[in-house]
């Protein structure tokens, strides 16, 4: 018995790592699928039917793993969120030098300017009139918002303990999310780039000097 026992158990444990790899894959295609919606179709268009046909999976499949819709919105827009200041972070993986200043605010605008901005968008409208959504929403921004902001200092070097520093980099951010507001109704890419070349040369004098 124990023989058979023992067979039954390793074939179920051998059964059950494929299904726990095709659930995590489940649970990313929702998540992508999620946040595409949204910036696509906005809060009233992506219904977790659309994005359960969008991901390729069954309605069903999407409420065992987000049971409500808000919790499936609210989780792609943080999934998308880290998986972007990963994406920030392995573009400078030993930090920026003083030189490289262009790069990282062109790269922070990036963060503000794609499809995670826009289906974050249009999940703060959402949460403006869903009181239900409201909290979460307003807690995940937060979160986000610091995150950013504590990237931001790592890669520019600034020194926060400096008068203004701290100002300065929050104003990067704010323009970000400026320009990725300009962006959403027409291509804004020639203003952005001056944009960017000119807060860079803003940054650097305003830094200068920290790193010594």
């Amino acid at each position: 018995m124990g023989g058979v026992s023992g067979a039954v158990g390793a074939a179920e444990r051998a059964e059950r790592v494929p299904k726990q790899d095709r659930s995590r894959a489940t649970r990313q295609r929702l998540l992508e699928a999620a946040v595409a919606c949204l910036a696509e179709r906005g809060w009233a268009g992506s219904t977790v039917s659309v994005v359960a046909e969008h991901a390729g999976v069954s309605r069903g499949a999407a409420q065992h793993h987000f049971p409500t819709r808000e919790d499936l919105f609210t989780a792609a827009v943080e999934y998308v969120a880290e998986e972007r200041s990963v994406a920030l972070r392995v573009l400078f993986p030993e930090g920026a030098a003083a030189d490289d200043r262009r790069a990282v605010v062109a790269a922070l605008v990036d963060l503000y300017t794609g499809p995670l901005f826009r289906a974050a968008l249009h999940l703060w409208v959402a949460a403006s009139n869903e009181e239900q959504l409201r909290g979460r929403v307003t807690e995940l921004e937060a979160r986000v918002g610091r995150e950013s902001h504590r990237i931001a200092v790592d890669l520019l070097g600034a020194d926060e303990t400096r008068p203004g520093a701290r100002e300065t980099v929050q104003g990067l951010l704010d323009m970000a999310r400026g320009l990725g507001l300009a962006n959403l109704l027409t291509d804004d890419g020639a203003r952005r780039e001056r944009v960017v070349e000119q807060w860079a040369r803003l940054l650097d004098a305003a830094l200068a000097g920290e790193a010594g």
